[in-house]
């Protein structure tokens, strides 16, 4: 039975129905006729009838106790976290992966929780292990209740140790010996792909990640720090995605590693974990080289290559001076018929094959800095200021005679060239607009990298040995998966909601254990924002809002 309006003319009118089943379809009968509603309401009987039932309800009356301070509070956990990302672990096969590598090994503790409680708390509040221990204590984790700080390190120390037999060392390279993880990320690999799966086409790309201490063994070196951090011991670390944006696996290597150096041992080691045929490498600019490019050319390796346009001299003189129509680049889904503000055109040179990207709107915004920066540039000057002169940015426009500056209108007119403009090279069998798209992908790398040095803050690390280092980042890795994975849960319901939003909402969900005249109960708190939706993508069911308990004493 429940309670619904019925509108005739300008009056509301309430009614007790109830819905009963027959012949397969639901019917709905009237059991009472209540009134108008606004004369139910100026009257006082509404509220009257809600409280007259109310006191035939326990949840009623234990929640309106609760609300009025009339219960004692013993104990409030979060329950959101674990709620819904134990579903999406156990349905990609997390803990079974896990638990199978730890067949006949003997802890003596919940190894797989103690992976799962570090990937929580990698993704709702990072921050140390030592952190991690705390925050379990108003954390609802199934299991995890008698988990320790040396159980967290014991943890890490396992998943980064490296393979003891020596056929598993089969495909280590010169940076990182073959680690349990890497069996983990093979085997979570198997379990997902399908006759359908392909490794055709994967994404690389790398950065860096400082330490604050000497950071292990051999993984810690001084080297070029994209964090701006040239004082301190660093790690460069890779990550891996396949053509849909899932996260493939993770490297390491140690700081002082170039990323031109680093990528030909990859993509081998690749092709030797993931049993990959043929293969097309697509990185950013910092990973070409003329030594790369040979080298994956004489193994027959396909590849979509950043060009840098002011560095290499075939581009800046030969590419970008060669005329040819660009061809518009229409976005894939068919509804939308507008063009994007992408064109591209195919340039050869010698046999070599590029593919020149102009973005027109980026072209505009590249347009308007470098007016500002000469119009800044030419104020200074006319006051005799020379402060902005040695700045980078503005350097590179100003001609020097002497002790007399002016603007160089020639380097001003050649950059113009650049505006909105990036420029690729392949030996790719696709279109240049095909190309340029497959280039584009790689962004959700540079996404993965944001949420692990930002939102996940796998920086700075504090671990000494290699091994608990692994464990550290690989625990970041888990969590950039079940993250990626329920983000594309969401948008197949079309659904794309703020990563930030999820993770407060979720962690504003709650249990408090209460005690009402002698009698215990748990009560949930109301779902906020996004909770609702995320409940649906992962398909849990949210706990009812009033149930019983033991009573603590």
């Amino acid at each position: 039975m429940f309670v619904r309006t019925k509108q005739r003319g300008t009056h509301t009118y309430l009614m007790i129905v109830e819905n009963k089943r027959v012949d397969g379809r639901i019917q709905q009968t009237v059991l009472h006729h209540l009134g108008r509603l606004d004369r139910l309401r100026a009257s006082g009987q509404l509220d009257a009838l809600f409280h007259s039932l109310g006191r035939f309800s326990e949840d009623l009356d234990v929640l309106g106790a609760h609300q009025r301070g009339e219960s004692i509070t013993t104990r409030t956990t979060r329950i959101g976290p674990a709620l819904m990302f134990e579903r999406l672990w156990r349905q990609l096969g997390i803990d079974q992966v896990l638990n199978d590598r730890l067949a006949g090994r003997k802890f003596g503790f919940a190894v797989e929780r103690a992976v799962f409680l570090t990937v929580l708390h990698r993704l709702f509040d990072p921050g140390s292990d030592r952190a991690a221990e705390k925050w379990k204590e108003h954390t609802a984790i199934e299991g995890a209740g008698r988990l320790a700080l040396h159980h967290l390190y014991r943890t890490l120390a396992w998943l980064g140790s490296p393979l003891t037999q020596k056929e598993d060392q089969q495909g280590a390279t010169p940076f990182a010996p073959r680690c349990v993880k890497d069996q983990i990320e093979e085997e979570l690999f198997d379990r997902r792909c399908d006759l359908f799966s392909s490794l055709d086409l994967v994404f690389f790309d790398t950065t860096s990640i400082y330490f604050e201490g000497e950071g292990g063994d051999t993984l810690g070196q001084y080297g070029h720090s994209k964090d701006h951090r040239p004082d301190l011991k660093q790690m460069v670390v890779g990550v891996v995605l396949d053509q849909e944006g899932q996260p493939l696996c993770s490297e390491l290597w140690p700081g002082n590693t170039a990323d031109v150096t680093s990528l030909l041992p990859i993509v081998e080691r690749l092709r030797r974990r993931f049993a990959v045929g043929n293969i097309c490498i697509v990185a950013d600019r910092g990973m070409i080289s003329q030594e790369t490019i040979k080298e994956l050319e004489g193994r027959g390796w396909k590849y979509i290559l950043g060009a840098r346009m002011r560095r290499c001299a075939e581009v800046k003189h030969d590419v970008l001076h060669r005329g040819g129509r660009y061809q518009q680049v229409y976005p894939k889904s068919p509804i939308k018929k507008d063009p994007s503000p992408l064109k591209v055109k195919e340039v050869r040179v010698e046999g070599r094959r590029y593919v020149v990207c102009l973005n027109e709107d980026q072209a505009a915004k590249d347009r308007h800095h470098r007016e500002a920066i000469v119009a800044a540039l030419r104020d200074a000057l006319e006051r005799g200021d020379k402060s902005l002169i040695g700045n980078k940015g503005y350097r590179r426009f100003v001609r020097a005679q002497g002790k007399r500056f002016s603007i160089d209108r020639e380097k001003v007119e050649q950059e113009t060239r650049y505006d909105g403009k990036w420029v690729l090279r392949t030996n790719m069998d696709l279109s240049a607009a095909q190309t340029a798209l497959k280039y584009k992908q790689l962004w959700m790398v540079e996404q993965m990298f944001r949420s692990m040095k930002s939102l996940l803050q796998t920086r700075p690390i504090y671990h000494k040995c290699d091994e608990t280092i692994r464990g550290h980042v690989f625990c970041s890795f888990l969590a950039l998966v079940l993250r990626k994975e329920l983000e594309d849960r969401l948008g197949r319901k079309g659904w794309r909601p703020e990563w930030a939003d999820i993770i407060q909402d979720l962690d504003n969900l709650l249990e408090t254990e209460i005690s009402v005249d002698g009698k215990g109960y748990i009560v949930r708190s109301q779902t906020q924002g996004t909770v609702g939706k995320v409940a649906q993508a992962c398909g849990a069911a949210l706990p009812p809002l009033l149930r019983r308990c033991r009573p603590q004493p």
